[in-house]
């Protein structure tokens, strides 16, 4: 049994790329340009406030992840700085697949010292 190969047309491939590309570049302004006429500049975690000279600092984030829900009241966005929309996502990131290394160090550090593992007894013994 042969298995057939298909060949993938580099020129067809560049232009589905950069069309993705124009296409979510086009999106992103889109809610950003929204997002920043509708809310102060400020981080909305860290409250540095943001001018002309430093906006591109400040982010739109999804509230829900979800990159293609842009409703027009904004309600799914809010302007975080770089630092703390990095900051959201790593959260997000550890708490959606958890972190085997914590769980791992958590785990093998955690102490097997009850101090109410007699209560019971020393109340008994207190009457």
């Amino acid at each position: 049994m042969t298995i057939k190969k298909t060949q993938i047309d580099p020129s067809k491939s560049a232009q589905i790329v950069t069309e993705a590309r124009r296409n979510q570049e086009l999106r992103e302004q889109s809610y950003r340009g929204q997002a920043l006429k509708m809310y102060p500049w400020i981080c909305g975690r860290c409250t540095r406030e943001f001018d002309h000279k430093n906006l591109n600092e400040l982010t739109v984030h999804h509230r829900n992840h979800n990159h293609d829900d842009n409703p027009a009241d904004g309600s799914n966005w809010e302007l975080l700085c770089l630092y703390c929309h990095d900051n959201e996502h790593q959260r997000y990131e550890e708490t959606r697949f958890g972190s085997s290394k914590r769980a791992t160090s958590d785990s093998a550090t955690a102490g097997s010292h009850n101090p109410f593992a007699n209560l019971k007894d020393m109340i008994k013994k207190g009457n």
